[in-house]
């Protein structure tokens, strides 16, 4: 599978999963821990955990193992390393206060999906 398959496969699970305001930023060349960042948030610890932990059932279904999974005792903000794309889903208020989207303010969007929570 390459990047666009895998990103389209975890923008299209993360929306069936109902994350909020999903949005993939392209840090190819940026930096050298992935070609793909793709953030969203969770209504609660609960959601965010279930989020998290679905998108990887649902990803090996389709034979694709992630690399690692950071986060899930306080699900504030879970990590879903895939190789090439780093999966962030956070709680708002986390995913404020980081502001991830400013730090890579410079780099194209190839995709957001504003919902409202």
């Amino acid at each position: 599978m390459n990047i666009c398959e895998t990103e389209n496969l975890v923008v299209k699970i993360l929306d069936d999963l109902k994350a909020i305001d999903i949005k993939v930023l392209n840090v190819e060349g940026m930096t050298s821990i992935a070609d793909r960042m793709i953030l969203c948030s969770g209504r609660s610890n609960r959601h965010v955990n279930s989020v998290a932990q679905n998108l990887v059932s649902e990803l090996k279904k389709h034979k694709y193992k992630p690399l690692g999974v950071e986060g899930l005792n306080s699900s504030d903000w879970v990590l879903v390393d895939l190789g090439d794309i780093l999966v962030h889903v956070m709680q708002q208020d986390t995913r404020d206060f980081y502001n991830l989207e400013a730090l890579w303010g410079n780099v194209p969007v190839i995709f957001e999906q504003v919902k409202n929570s």
